[in-house]
C-alpha cells in the first residue's frame, strides 16, 4: 500500500488549470485567500492550493501577509505552489499590488470553456522586455477535514526550479504537456490538463519529501522514518484493528518507549491519536459518498459503539456524523 496515494485519494485532491495568463509589462496579478474562493472553484471544496507555471519569460511572485517572505523570482520552467492558500501577488517586479478579482475564480457550469484567457498589463501592451511573461495558473481543491495531513506538513510555499529538476523530469515534461494542450485546444484538452496537474502536484510533493534534512519533522519525515514509516503503514492498512501502543510497537519490532518518543517527536502526537484522526476521515468519505448509516460507517472504521463514533467524528469534523452527510461541513 502507498500511504501517500491513499491520503490523496481520501482528501479529494482534484486538480484544475484555470487560467492562462498572457504577461506584458508592467503586470501585477493577486490572489485572494483560498477559503474567500475555494467554493466558487469546485462547489462543495473545503480548500484550494494554488499554483503558477511559468512557461515563457520570468515573474515574482510574494506571499502577502502573516510571517515574513521575500518576494521570490520565477524564471521559464519554474513551479511555484501556495499550499496553505495565502493571499499571494504574481508580478512583473517584486513588491507590485493589485485588487484581487473573485469575479473570475467562479467555474463555469461547462469546463470546456476552462483555462479562462486572460491578459495582464496595460490594456494597449507594454514595453516588450525580459518580464514579458507566459503564465499557466491553477488550483488544487482538497478536504482539510476531519483530516488531511498532507495540509498539515506542506510548507508556506514550494519553488520547484527548472534548473534543479533537469529538461527530462516529470515536471519539465508537465510544463511541455501542459504549454501544447493549452495552445492546440484539442477535444478533452481540459481533462488532460486537470490529470497532468494532479502528476504535477504529486511530483512536487515526491521531491519536497526527498530534500527534507534529518531533524526535519512532521508527516512526510514520518513516512521516512523506519519506525514511523512502518507504524504510519500498518495504521493505513488495518484501520479498523483495535490497535494498541504495545501491539503496534511489537509489529514494527520497537519497543513501546521507543515508538511513543519518535511517533510523538515526529508527528506530535501518539500513534492511536493519529489512528483516530484517520479513521475520521475514512468515515467523512463514507458518509459523503454512500447512504450507509451512521451505525455501519462507524463498524467499517472499527468502532463498536456508534456513540462513540459519534463525538470522535463531532471533535475532529466540528459536526456530527448525520450533519457531515447532509452538507452542513
Amino acid at each position: 500500500m502507498d500511504v501517500l496515494s491513499e491520503v490523496l485519494s481520501a482528501v479529494r485532491l482534484t486538480g484544475s488549470v484555470f487560467f492562462d495568463v498572457t504577461a506584458a509589462s508592467p503586470w501585477v496579478a493577486e490572489a485572494p485567500p483560498s477559503a474567500q474562493i475555494a467554493d466558487s472553484i469546485l462547489p462543495g471544496a473545503q480548500h484550494a492550493i494554488e499554483y503558477h507555471v511559468i512557461t515563457k519569460g520570468t515573474a515574482w511572485i510574494s506571499l502577502i501577509g502573516g510571517e515574513r517572505f521575500d518576494p521570490v523570482q520565477l524564471n521559464e520552467g519554474d513551479i511555484a505552489v501556495v499550499p496553505r492558500g495565502e493571499p499571494h501577488a504574481v508580478s512583473s517586479s517584486p513588491g507590485m499590488r493589485a485588487e484581487p478579482n473573485l469575479a473570475i475564480h467562479r467555474r463555469p457550469e461547462d469546463d470546456q470553456t476552462l483555462p479562462f484567457q486572460l491578459n495582464a498589463g496595460p490594456p494597449n501592451g507594454g514595453e516588450t522586455g525580459p518580464s514579458d511573461a507566459h503564465i499557466l495558473c491553477g488550483f488544487f481543491t482538497c478536504d482539510v477535514r476531519p483530516f488531511n495531513p498532507l495540509l498539515e506538513s506542506l510548507p508556506r510555499f514550494l519553488h520547484i526550479s527548472s534548473r534543479s529538476t533537469g529538461p527530462d523530469s516529470i515536471l519539465q515534461q508537465f510544463v511541455r504537456l501542459a504549454s501544447a494542450e493549452t495552445s492546440n485546444q484539442r477535444a478533452g484538452g481540459q481533462s488532460i490538463l486537470n490529470r497532468l496537474s494532479e502528476l504535477m502536484f504529486i511530483e512536487a510533493i515526491r521531491l519536497h519529501m526527498d530534500g527534507l534534512v534529518p531533524d526535519n519533522t512532521g508527516w512526510f519525515a514520518a513516512l521516512r522514518d523506519p519506525v514511523v514509516g512502518r507504524a504510519v503503514l500498518l495504521l493505513h492498512e488495518r484501520p479498523t484493528w483495535n490497535w494498541t501502543l504495545e501491539t503496534l510497537a511489537q509489529e514494527v519490532r520497537a519497543s513501546r518507549s521507543v515508538l511513543a518518543a519518535r511517533f510523538n517527536h515526529l508527528m506530535g502526537y501518539p500513534p492511536i491519536q493519529y489512528l483516530t484522526r484517520w479513521r475520521m476521515q475514512l468515515a467523512a468519505r463514507r458518509l459523503r459518498e454512500t447512504g450507509e448509516k451512521v451505525a455501519v460507517v462507524a463498524q467499517e472504521v472499527g468502532y463498536e459503539s456508534e456513540a462513540a463514533f459519534s463525538r470522535a467524528f463531532k471533535k475532529y469534523s466540528g459536526v456530527s456524523p448525520s450533519e457531515w452527510r447532509a452538507g452542513k461541513r
